[in-house]
């Protein structure tokens, strides 16, 4: 797949993501002159708007959303954009829309962003008008279904225009520079992987909190919850960058390869290993706030919190357990993952000298960082026994690179869609994968009628999420 696009075909991009992150991350690139020099980017959407109408749509969230050391980017940038409406459910649009993109004999890159409902109908468009043809890649923005079989039902319509090689399926979170680091952690070290297995690692912890409620998402995400919104791509694709085994190189395939086979040894989760739980009203750094049936005004079994005590049935992570937790309206915004070393077998200083596990903690967001907990002797004459206290080495990435601008995950996702590199997107094995644990979770709390527990916003969630871990003597990192 040897071509770079030289036109984007932008679904949504009057929308919410295309306004915050997608347009932005473009004119990011072309200010540094990474975009190919030729690209025209053709936005549509339902809005009614022309060339200029859209422009003007896309210079205001650029002048909210662009940091302003590179604002003087804006007006070249602009030039490149071009608009058709379109509703995406009327197939009759597609041949004006294919008119609009006019020839794109270098390559199309499409990226589509659309309700699970309309994948369908728009495939079914593009392939019609012509834009489905074998120099196209698409690039698909979750949600991909809401269980694994409309995920394949999806998967099927998008596979008879677009095979596998020219799908490109999208986890942000992928492209961030802390999750390819773990990589590079990982796989760049040999301090690391010798220590990465059960005889070393006694569990690891993934958090992904967030301090928002609904923010504006009310029916998409009460449709949805915390389970399928955040567990089922973000927090099982970085469990499996965190498990996998080494891949024979850094290539889409390789890569990939290893992750499904993680994602297929997980083993079937125990009711009493999961908990949900669905904040009620509380307060968010001093502030109050609603509870969710508050801001949602009505009643609702939909779970914004879930903690996993997750199992990886292979060689490697046999009896360490994966503790996944997220969850809306808590305390802080953290993205991290820990790793929990295994004590000492056998401490030399005596009962006097405390001594803990070593931990490797990996920060996602908002700051990107990796922090190793090493154990060092307190400075003293140690008239009363040798004391031990844990010392944090940190690296903290915009200091140990202070030269290159920090990046949105969609600047690298987007360059990786037009130059056809598939190692930061996901495989269809992947999500359906993803799906058939998800599906059995959700079928556990149907057939027990399980509802989510109630938790006081700005708390870290149910009280049974706490006794979950702390049941196997392990503490939540916060």
């Amino acid at each position: 797949m040897g071509f770079i696009a030289d036109t984007l075909l932008l679904f949504g991009a009057t929308g919410d993501l295309s306004q915050r992150m997608l347009l932005p991350s473009l004119c990011a690139l072309d200010a540094d002159r990474l975009l190919p020099p030729d690209l025209r980017v053709v936005g549509t959407a339902r809005s009614r708007l022309d060339d200029a109408g859209f422009r003007q749509v896309a210079c205001k969230a650029l002048e909210k959303y662009l940091p302003e050391h590179r604002q003087a980017a804006i007006g070249p940038f602009i030039e490149r954009l071009h608009y058709q409406p379109l509703d995406a459910a009327d197939t009759g649009g597609y041949d004006a829309l294919a008119a609009k993109v006019g020839k794109s004999d270098d390559g199309l890159a499409i990226f589509l962003s659309t309700a699970p409902n309309l994948f369908e109908p728009t495939i079914a468009g593009l392939s019609a008008s012509g834009l489905a043809h074998e120099r196209t890649r698409i690039g698909l923005e979750k949600p991909l279904g809401i269980d694994l079989a409309s995920s394949c039902q999806i998967n099927d319509a998008v596979a008879a225009a677009f095979p596998e090689e020219r799908t490109f399926r999208i986890d942000h979170y992928l492209g961030k520079e802390t999750v390819q680091n773990l990589l590079a952690l990982r796989f760049g070290n040999i301090l690391f992987e010798p220590l990465w297995n059960s005889a070393y690692i006694d569990h690891v912890q993934i958090t992904v909190a967030e301090t928002v409620g609904l923010e504006g998402r009310i029916s998409f995400y009460d449709d949805t919850g915390a389970l399928r919104d955040m567990v089922q791509n973000h927090m099982l694709q970085l469990l499996a960058l965190v498990a996998m085994e080494p891949p024979v190189s850094y290539d889409a395939t390789a890569v990939r390869d290893e992750k499904v086979k993680v994602l297929r040894s997980l083993r079937a989760i125990h009711p009493d290993e999961v908990v949900s739980g669905q904040y009620r009203a509380g307060a968010i750094e001093g502030q109050p706030v609603p509870g969710y049936a508050d801001e949602l005004q009505r009643s609702s079994a939909t779970e914004t919190f879930v903690a996993i005590k997750a199992h990886i049935d292979n060689w490697r992570w046999k009896g360490v357990p994966f503790y996944l937790r997220t969850g809306k309206r808590l305390p802080e915004r953290v993205t991290e993952i820990i790793v929990h070393f295994r004590c000492v077998p056998h401490s030399i200083f005596g009962k006097g000298a405390h001594s803990e596990p070593n931990t490797l903690v990996i920060g996602i967001q908002p700051e990107e960082n990796i922090t190793l907990k090493l154990m060092a002797k307190v400075p003293g004459l140690d008239r009363g026994g040798v004391r031990l206290h844990a010392v944090p080495l940190d690296i903290a990435i915009d200091d140990a690179f202070a030269g290159p601008t920090k990046r949105i995950a969609y600047e690298r996702l987007l360059l990786d869609l037009f130059e056809g590199d598939q190692t930061l997107f996901v495989r269809r094995d992947e999500v359906e994968a993803q799906w058939a644990w998800i599906d059995a979770i959700r079928g556990g709390w149907a057939e027990q009628g399980v509802a989510p527990q109630g938790y006081t916003a700005g708390s870290w969630g149910p009280s049974a999420a706490i006794a979950l871990a702390e049941r196997d003597g392990v503490r939540w990192h916060e």
